[in-house]
């Protein structure tokens, strides 16, 4: 891990880093988010370059001013493209950062992200370079710095597979430091970065991509292999990856569309449950108990003697089917991992259903729901 500078100060040790551009009080966070969800911040700021982002998280966080054995300062809230996020009605007492800074820089296969960079956007700009790594992460709604932290991935893709290194704001040393990949400690839907959530801020994200003569990395995924009409293993166009993605996504409404509520959402709500062999064994004869003796639910090898198997799946078969619901926060009409808000809902109708969801399937088939999006204020 390297460290980089400390914010600029003057002789008699004064920050001297730029203040935020702008800031709000007692300011809505619900348009912030893809479920359009939650209460106010009592103060919301807005931050354009790294500097800024520092020293809001500094002011918050109380550098510069004296502190408690605790820490001191007062709750922060980072904000990235708002799509993980499930925030309270009664919304945030503290300082809410929203990171909107800007950065795109390639250097052949090398890219550079800042952390406020649509990702969508930035896909769509690597496969325009005919570059490969990436393509099949295409619509995945927020921002370049909540990949790492989340370690996203889709259709046979993680960004984990291509991140070099991450530079993130140190809360604890008060320094900016560059984290290899090994040192972000990727896992399944999770990083270093999820496992401490109160210490890094993520400033910039750098990958290696492939030149593979604009042709895609091989494909992975059977759904998307399908859809291409190859077969696994094989490379297509980094275009047409793209696209064939992003209409798989459509389809399941996991494009955002402010027209269209199903995108009303944070996209798979559940992860994919991951068991041991004795909790998949018991899982499976409660499985065959309950649908019939030659049911076989989807089951992926997931190393150390762990099989992983389908949320969607869980979900569905324990009754919640698509469009479940009555009330304003309803399971999506194209895709059942998806729980949405219909246009009136708060966040305690949301809740309701992920719980309802959650003990549903725990009685059907004994295995425990965990909820993707992080929950600010309130939980499951």
């Amino acid at each position: 891990m390297s460290r980089g500078p400390w914010p600029r100060r003057d002789a008699r040790g004064t920050d001297r880093t730029l203040v935020p551009v702008q800031e709000l009080h007692d300011a809505p966070l619900a348009p912030l988010t893809t479920f359009r969800l939650g209460g106010p911040a009592a103060r919301l700021v807005t931050a354009t370059t790294d500097a800024e982002v520092v020293a809001a998280v500094r002011a918050a966080d109380g550098w510069g001013s004296p502190r408690t054995e605790s820490g001191g300062g007062t709750p922060l809230l980072v904000i990235g493209g708002g799509s993980n996020l499930v925030i309270g009605d009664q919304g945030f007492d503290g300082t809410a950062l929203r990171i909107a800074t800007t950065g795109f820089a390639l250097d052949g296969t090398t890219l550079e992200l800042a952390a406020g960079e649509n990702w969508s956007d930035a896909v769509a700009r690597t496969v325009e370079a005919g570059l490969a790594g990436i393509e099949c992460l295409a619509g995945i709604p927020g921002s370049a710095g909540a990949t790492p932290i989340q370690n996203v991935g889709a259709y046979g893709q993680e960004v984990c597979d291509t991140i070099t290194e991450v530079v993130a704001y140190d809360r604890t040393s008060g320094e900016t430091v560059t984290l290899s990949a090994a040192e972000c400690a990727f896992t399944y839907r999770g990083s270093l970065f999820k496992q401490q959530p109160e210490r890094y801020v993520v400033l910039r994200v750098r990958f290696a991509l492939e030149d593979a003569g604009g042709l895609s990395a091989p494909i992975k995924y059977p759904e998307t292999a399908r859809a291409l009409g190859v077969e696994a293993g094989d490379r297509v166009p980094a275009a047409t990856a793209r696209e064939t993605v992003l209409r798989l996504r459509a389809g399941k409404g996991m494009v955002l569309d402010p027209a269209d509520h199903d995108t009303w959402s944070a996209g798979s709500f559940f992860h994919n449950p991951i068991l041991t062999d004795e909790a998949y064994a018991a899982f499976l004869a409660r499985v065959q108990d309950r649908l019939g003796p030659d049911t076989a639910p989807p089951a992926y090898p997931a190393g150390d003697g762990r099989t992983k198997t389908s949320a969607a799946w869980l979900i569905d078969k324990a009754g919640f089917t698509k469009g479940y619901g009555t009330g304003p926060a309803r399971i999506s009409t194209k895709h059942t991992l998806a729980l949405t808000n219909r246009g009136e809902a708060t966040t305690e109708d949301l809740l309701a259903l992920a719980r309802e969801v959650v003990a549903g399937v725990h009685a059907a088939f004994g295995v425990t729901l965990v909820n993707e999006p992080v929950t600010v204020g309130v939980s499951l």
